[in-house]
């Protein structure tokens, strides 16, 4: 992505600072007259909008302008030239309460990326095209969503979304990819065709590998097994694979990746391929591809190297289970070298490029805790994974071309692996935690298993920062944890009883504030009252404690008591208990614990 942002007035200036440190924006400038050209305010250039895109136009995927729609449309209109070439275009206000997505709204990112600024700066979208009016899938655009890539002239894509524009009948066919899009609202009107049915061929887009049809969407699945001579060239690699493509009706959009034996590691023709294409390579070992059963072994490759099949099984492997051979082996030869090439699909997408993982902490409850951080995140993600209670919470925000993928409480690991698995796909996936996602949340796991994943194949991710449930309990109290304090989670499924007892022993040596997470529940019923008893040996039973329960929701409550008196019975999962250190006070339903600074 490659982006700038324009403020037509001095005005835009923190606006302009602000849109720099998001991944749109590369360069930062503010509209001059000829007298200010080239001068530069820290990192905003001064200069002519006119003169930026002459320089710019040709490169841009995306101008921001801040400032003026009219203003915006006249500097534009003479570099327009159609919607398949030009950058996008946004324009925001100079308070940031209203943004609107301009120009490239199908053809680009333009209109998911004006969502995110909208939550970001906390602006409202201003939209005027079909699909948000009538929650109709945009069609030829939502496949970049799932990690796919698009094929066809743009007149033939034109054709079909104003036939949708008119309400007529859309029809899909999908042969391959994941198939979760057809669960969104905005989805449910389009007709699927299945295999050996009939199409339409006017009104009809598909989703497969092959590149017949007028009008596709390319799910990567296809792994390219490689063999070759030694110091084979690239470009005869290259050639070889259009040349085996074109004769097989397939889509090089819908190639995963490549796979060769690990001797290739330093195999000049095939690195330079890779890094062209920018798509992954798989290497194995002999050993590994002598237990894959091939249509075409070879007693000279067995002789050579120790396996009868290199580009046949390394493809078969990269694919994974159920895969096929989708086309045997075959050998490209010319004075430069020679290459082997086979062709498996995979049931599963491959492109963790493309993929992102956004660890979203949702607050307490309430949406107005979300930070406007995790709201962009949100508006990125085509697929949110979650508690199903902690999803009802947020869904107020959902799109209709978002999925929810909702689980139970205790599927905290199937949750994190299938976030891996989509975003390995190609696929943007929110992974969503109640209160902050790094507070005993689903932040630690995921990353856990991410770290099990090479580098080189692991997913980009981000952790969204939350406001936890202790944040608000101390808000709506006062300021219990204005000092020094300490959290901890009562529950022992994964932490040892005594682990738990000799934290609790440690802060009260130190006396720090303790905030007493997952403090009881219908099955440890006995570990709130053993932690209140060790308090009591240390502390004195007029300690003032806070009970809060259900922060940020409906049914929120929040009660005051000492160490003496705790209402046991009370106490549930949904209750957050902070008990005061030696200097806490609560007078008049102020709790506090004083920093210290009126002591001189």
């Amino acid at each position: 992505m490659k982006g700038i942002a324009i403020g037509l007035s001095n005005n835009s200036k923190e606006i302009l600072k602000r849109l720099k440190k998001t991944k749109f924006v590369n360069d930062i400038y503010i509209a001059s007259s000829s007298k200010d050209d080239g001068k530069e305010n820290e990192l905003i250039q001064v200069q002519k909008p006119r003169e930026i895109l002459i320089k710019k136009w040709p490169e841009i995927d995306l101008i921001i302008f801040i400032g003026s729609i009219a203003a915006s449309i006249r500097i534009i209109n003479s570099f327009l030239t159609s919607k398949d070439q030009d950058p996008g275009v946004i324009v925001i206000d100079n308070k940031c309460s209203k943004i609107v997505p301009l120009i490239g709204l199908h053809q680009s990112n333009t209109q998911n990326i004006a969502y995110q600024i909208a939550n970001l700066l906390g602006g409202e979208i201003i939209e005027t095209n079909n699909s948000n009016d009538q929650s109709i899938l945009n069609l030829d655009a939502f496949g970049n969503q799932w990690g796919w890539k698009r094929s066809g002239n743009i007149k033939d894509w034109s054709k079909i979304v104003i036939k949708q524009s008119k309400n007529d009948e859309i029809f899909c066919k999908q042969l391959s990819g994941n198939r979760l899009w057809k669960t969104s609202e905005s989805a449910k009107n389009i007709n699927q065709i299945y295999e050996k049915e009939n199409e339409k061929p006017a009104a009809t887009f598909h989703v497969s590998i092959f590149k017949n049809q007028k009008t596709t969407w390319h799910p990567p699945v296809l792994w390219i097994g490689l063999g070759c001579e030694r110091n084979t060239s690239k470009n005869l690699i290259a050639n070889s694979l259009k040349t085996f493509f074109e004769s097989s009706n397939l889509s090089l959009h819908s190639i995963a990746g490549f796979a060769t034996i690990d001797i290739k590691k330093d195999e000049k023709g095939i690195l330079e391929l890779a890094e062209d294409k920018n798509l992954p390579i798989k290497f194995f070992t002999r050993e590994d591809l002598s237990n894959i059963i091939v249509p075409n072994p070879s007693n000279i490759v067995q002789k050579e190297i120790g396996t009868p099949s290199v580009a046949e099984a390394s493809c078969l492997l990269a694919a994974g289970d159920s895969s096929k051979l989708l086309k045997e082996k075959r050998i490209f030869k010319n004075q430069s070298g020679a290459v082997t090439i086979a062709i498996a699909e995979s049931q599963n997408q491959y492109n963790p490029t493309h993929g992102e993982i956004h660890i979203i902490g949702s607050g307490p409850g309430d949406i107005s805790f979300l930070t406007n951080n995790a709201r962009k995140a949100l508006s990125r993600c085509t697929v949110w994974i979650g508690y199903k209670m902690y999803l009802d919470l947020i869904k107020p925000l959902k799109r209709s071309d978002q999925i929810l993928i909702e689980s139970k409480l205790t599927e905290e690991k199937e949750r994190c692996s299938k976030a891996i698995k989509l975003a390995e796909e190609g696929i943007k996936v929110a992974l969503i935690s109640s209160g902050e996602s790094g507070f005993y949340g689903m932040a630690g796991l995921l990353l856990e298993l991410l770290q099990k994943i090479k580098k080189e194949y692991r997913p980009y991710f981000e952790v969204h920062p939350g406001i936890s449930s202790v944040q608000l309990a101390a808000a709506i109290s006062g300021a219990p944890l204005m000092n020094d304090f300490c959290s901890v989670s009562l529950s022992d499924k994964l932490t040892p009883w005594s682990l738990i007892e000799k934290r609790i022993e440690g802060a009260l040596m130190g006396d720090f504030v303790i905030a007493l997470f997952n403090p009881q529940s219908i099955e440890r019923n006995w570990q709130l009252k053993s932690v209140i008893d060790i308090c009591l040996q240390s502390r004195p039973g007029d300690t003032p404690v806070l009970i809060a329960r259900q922060v940020g929701r409906e049914n929120q409550s929040k009660k005051f008591f000492t160490l003496n008196t705790i209402p046991f019975k009370e106490i549930d999962m949904l209750s957050i208990i902070i008990i005061g250190n030696s200097q806490t006070t609560l007078v008049d339903e102020i709790f506090l614990t004083p920093r210290g600074y009126l002591q001189n």
